[in-house]
């Protein structure tokens, strides 16, 4: 039901797996198997998948916490947009790599849940894009040292409250691995 005219076509995007970014991430090895799996059935049915890499002063580029897991591997084919915010649309350009391939709707796997997740979410609805997450293919790090809820609970709250987002003539939604299907 996207608002982008002319693009019909459904994309993965994979945001930020990135060793300093799920270290210490609950589900960690579970989440990046989700994500392993979403991959290969885009792969398969000949879906777009998409990279996103953040870089910042924690995250320097070309070091071994900004590289991506070692259990993923994009192919050469495959695009990578490199960030510098949290929302993946914000001075990248992911909105020329997506429209190129004719994309409206997106599948969002990766990390952190409470800030680039939902960065990316929310400005795929504004942009006019359907944006859905996996429910069980995105985690983040534990900051309730910092006030926040536990991860587990910043994860259920975002499956919870996206499973219904809706704007005018975009969906957001949720979905778990086993359902997805291209």
């Amino acid at each position: 039901m996207t608002t982008l005219p002319h693009r019909p076509h459904t994309a993965v995007v994979v945001i930020d797996v990135q060793n300093g970014v799920v270290a210490g991430a609950p589900h960690r090895d579970a989440v990046i198997a989700n994500i392993n799996t979403i991959i290969d059935r885009a792969r398969t049915a000949d879906v777009p998948v998409v990279w996103v890499q953040h870089s910042d002063d924690t995250l320097k580029e070309g070091s071994d916490d900004w590289q991506y897991v070692p259990e993923l591997t994009r192919r050469g084919t495959e695009p990578l947009v490199a960030k510098l915010y949290s929302d993946s649309f914000e001075d990248t350009d992911l909105e020329s790599v997506l429209a190129e391939r004719g994309v409206g709707r997106l599948l969002v796997v990766g990390a952190q849940t409470d800030v680039c997740i939902r960065s990316t979410l929310h400005g795929a609805i504004v942009r006019g894009y359907d944006a859905t997450l996996v429910a069980d293919a995105h985690t983040t790090e534990d900051l309730t040292s910092y006030g926040a809820p536990t991860p587990d609970q910043v994860i259920a709250h975002t499956n919870l409250y996206w499973k219904w987002h809706s704007a005018p003539g975009r969906e957001g939604g949720t979905i778990e691995t086993a359902e997805v299907t291209f």
